[in-house]
Formats: C-alpha cells, structure tokens, sequence
C-alpha cells in the first residue's frame, strides 16, 4: 500500500493541515482540493509542480493568496514564478524529514489510512508543539 501526504505548514514550518491520498495512482489534484478550504489566510502558497493546474492558481486567487508554483514541463506556455522565494520551501522538506525520523512515520507500520494520519499527527504535535512548548527550542 502506497500513500502520498498533503501538508499544509506555517512560514516555520510546522503542519497546520494534513491530508492522505493513495499513492501513486492518485494525482496531487485531490489533495488540493481538499486542502484548499482549510488554507489560513495568508499572502502567498508554496507548492511543487504537482499543484500546478488553472483551476487551483485560479482558487488561490479568488482567496487573495498568490501562487508560488512551478509550471508543469507539459504546459505551453511557461509561467513565472519567484524562485528565490521557492527556495523557502526547504522548510518543508526538512519537515518531512523530521516526521520521517520516526521510524513508525517512515517504514509505515499501520495499513488502515486512518491510523497512519493520526500516527503523523500525533508525530507532528510531539515534535512541533509539546517538544518546543517544555523545552524551550526553536529549530
């Protein structure tokens, strides 16, 4: 079984809104589109170029958020896109990362998708909450 986790994070990179499809055989579009009633109000959404369709720039757009995204190899006409602000999201990748240190989160132990999210979840409020609530730390 095969999952793909939609993640909706803070400037910090802390989850906000998690999100599981099937894997491989689902495109990133169903993630989208059930995230994008849970956005926070915010100026701008990085993404990859999975999320890159009209109707998702277009629905960004009617919720005043600008679109960071990378146009498709496929599309005709190359969008722009500010790549120095593009490069922030390696704070998402290094959020993946740190819920991937948890071996449980990594080798997916649990097969039911329910299961596997609150196992994120519960990863995700351990290392980004309680953690830096007791002790203190920023990463």
């Amino acid at each position: 079984m095969n999952t793909k986790l939609h993640v909706i994070c803070d400037s910090l990179g802390h989850p906000l809104n998690l999100f599981v499809t099937a894997g491989q055989v689902v495109s990133d579009y169903i993630g989208a589109r059930a995230l994008l009633s849970n956005l926070p109000n915010v100026d701008w959404l990085l993404g990859d170029r999975g999320y890159d369709a009209d109707w998702f720039r277009e629905a960004l757009k009617g919720n005043g958020i600008r679109a960071c995204i990378p146009g498709r190899k496929q599309r005709k006409k190359a969008l722009k896109y500010g790549k120095r602000r593009y490069r922030r999201r390696n704070r998402i990748k290094i959020m993946f990362g740190r819920l991937k240190d948890w071996r449980r989160v990594a080798t997916r132990y649990d097969r039911c998708p329910k299961v596997f999210l609150f196992a994120i979840a519960l990863t995700a409020l351990f290392i980004y909450w309680l953690w830096e609530l007791t002790l203190g730390r920023r990463w």
